[in-house]
């Protein structure tokens, strides 16, 4: 019998700390008080993807309003430069900390039947967009998950649609029981005012779910938005779940943690219903 191809952790003790209990004491001490609201079934989130210690506040403020469904759709951009275009995840599991979390090989079998969907593990050997995601759906899910990771290059507008319209499809089979992750920080290294005057242009286009309005003005303004395409697959597919509307739950910068204001990071959490 062939061995599991798990994926280990590639930022563990950086982006977040290798100790389990370390890992858990930040996350509760980023997430602040519970929420006690009804949890919301969304179809999306858009959530930041830096060290906790500077993003984990506004990721917490997505996951801890949510369902976490048993089909987890992770998609990110691909800062390593390797791999394919469009990276579905091929092996057998990912590792954090806090476990050994199963890929949903059913939809990732489905996907890479699809023009376009490449089955890769190079663009998620080393990349931390997605790896950052799991520990906070690990200890937010009140059930247990399989996830589909995806590693986005950059892509032409009509590609990127294209690409989140099959994943919709695939997606819709799975109804209430699926939920997409798209992981983004928005402006960087610029000063803070300007970062959210910038960054207000394109979360007004995903509050109205117009993926067109946003491609258009992240390049047209020169938004240092990383994850643009997974912003555009991820809307594009949520729109074909039923979503209607994007909306802006934290907008936080590195400057808050930092004191230094003049050079930030910003970051965006949106729950798509």
């Amino acid at each position: 019998m062939e061995a599991l191809k798990v994926r280990p952790p590639a930022v563990a003790g950086t982006f977040y700390p290798a100790d389990k209990e370390e890992l858990l004491a930040l996350i509760k001490f980023v997430c602040g008080e519970p929420y006690t609201g009804e949890k919301i079934k969304a179809k999306a989130v858009m959530v930041p993807h830096a060290g906790y210690i500077y993003s984990g506040k506004t990721a917490c403020e997505v996951y801890k309003r949510i369902e976490i469904p048993s089909h987890v759709v992770i998609l990110g951009p691909n800062h390593t430069g390797m791999g394919a275009p469009v990276s579905v995840y091929d092996g057998d599991a990912w590792e954090t900390p806090l476990g050994v979390v199963e890929i949903d090989k059913e939809i990732r079998d489905r996907l890479i039947k699809i023009y376009g969907f490449t089955p890769d593990e190079d663009a998620h050997k080393f990349e931390h967009s997605l790896e950052v995601q799991l520990p906070f759906l690990q200890v937010f899910a009140e059930k247990e998950f399989k996830i589909t990771p995806i590693v986005l290059s950059l892509l032409r507008y009509e590609d990127a649609v294209y690409i989140g319209r099959q994943l919709g499809k695939v997606l819709m089979d799975y109804k209430d029981d699926v939920l997409i992750v798209i992981s983004s920080d928005m402006s960087h290294y610029i000063p803070a005012e300007r970062a959210k005057e910038l960054d207000s242009l394109a979360l007004e286009c995903l509050e109205k779910l117009d993926t067109a309005c946003l491609y258009e003005r992240v390049f047209r303004y020169n938004i240092s938005m990383c994850g643009v395409i997974p912003a555009v697959v991820g809307v594009e597919a949520a729109k074909m779940l039923g979503a209607q509307k994007g909306i802006l739950v934290d907008y936080t910068n590195s400057g808050q943690v930092t004191g230094d204001y003049s050079s930030v990071v910003a970051y965006a959490g949106m729950i798509f219903v």
